[in-house]
Formats: structure tokens, C-alpha cells, sequence
């Protein structure tokens, strides 16, 4: 699975001029099931977003996770994460997880966040969305968690 992080002041997400998602500070994760993920992927990749330091502590160091500033988490899937842009000028969507699949791992992804992290908003699957932010930094990681184990790239 792959994650775009971003550490926000702020984020939403609209559809249809429609709020169905939104936090004060924190992080926005993009988020996209890859072909052969599984659960165990999906909770890996949670495991490290809530982990991640990528907050400033007293001094400005990155040291701090979301679980230790306490700041809201807002998924949001985007399967044009896994595209292929090796060639041609028209990215291939092969890699992404057949919609069914990235469905229920980005549903198995928000309801184990909800489960352990008190503030957790979403995007809608498969819907047109629009996404406001304001990073802060700006601050942008991309994480990767591989079948069989976890990998960051950054």
C-alpha cells in the first residue's frame, strides 16, 4: 500500500460542494491499495502513519508522531498513487488494486484507524473529490508498504 503524508494546519475534502471530511492540524495521507495487498498490509501501513515523526518538537526537530501531538488523521483513497509513468505520456492504473479490493482494504484501513486514533476523517471512495489543505512546512512523505513486509520511501 502507498501513503502520500502531508502534515496539514488544516484539511478538507468535498464532493458535490459537500464537506464529508475535514481536520485542524495534522496529517493527510493519501492513500492507495496496490495489486496483492492484503489487511495485513493495510495494518502495517497504519501502524507507521500514527508512528511517523514528523511533527516538530521544542527544539524543531522532527520527533514527534501524530499519536504524541495528538493532531486529526484524515484518509483519503487516491488509486492514481500506483500509476505507472515508465512510458509513454499516459500513466497505466495496472498497478492499483482492482476497485473491489482497494474498497475493502481502504475500509479495513479507516475503520482500524478509527479503532485506535481518536480523530479520524475520510474521503469518499470512488467519488470525484475535492481536497483542500494548507501544508504545513510544507511537509510531504511518501510511505510504502510492499506485500510480505514494510518498506518507507521518502
Amino acid at each position: 500500500m502507498i501513503a502520500l503524508l502531508q502534515r496539514v494546519t488544516q484539511a478538507n475534502v468535498f464532493v458535490d460542494d459537500i464537506s464529508v471530511g475535514a481536520i485542524g492540524a495534522g496529517l493527510l495521507a493519501l492513500i492507495c491499495a496496490e495489486r496483492g495487498d492484503s489487511e495485513k498490509e493495510a495494518d502495517a501501513l497504519l501502524i507507521k502513519l500514527l508512528a511517523y515523526r514528523m511533527f516538530s518538537d521544542d527544539l524543531g526537530k522532527m520527533n514527534r508522531s501524530l499519536r504524541d501531538v495528538m493532531g486529526g488523521l484524515l484518509l483519503v483513497p487516491q488509486f492514481t498513487l500506483a500509476a505507472d509513468t515508465q512510458s509513454g505520456t499516459r500513466p497505466s492504473f495496472t498497478p492499483a488494486a482492482p476497485p473491489e479490493d482497494g474498497r475493502r482494504l481502504f475500509d479495513h484501513l479507516v475503520a482500524s484507524a478509527r479503532a485506535q486514533f481518536p480523530t479520524v476523517g475520510t474521503g469518499q471512495f470512488g467519488a470525484d473529490m475535492q481536497v483542500s489543505l494548507i501544508n504545513d512546512g510544507p511537509v510531504t512523505f511518501w510511505l510504502q508498504v510492499k506485500p510480505g513486509g514494510m518498506a518507507g520511501r521518502f
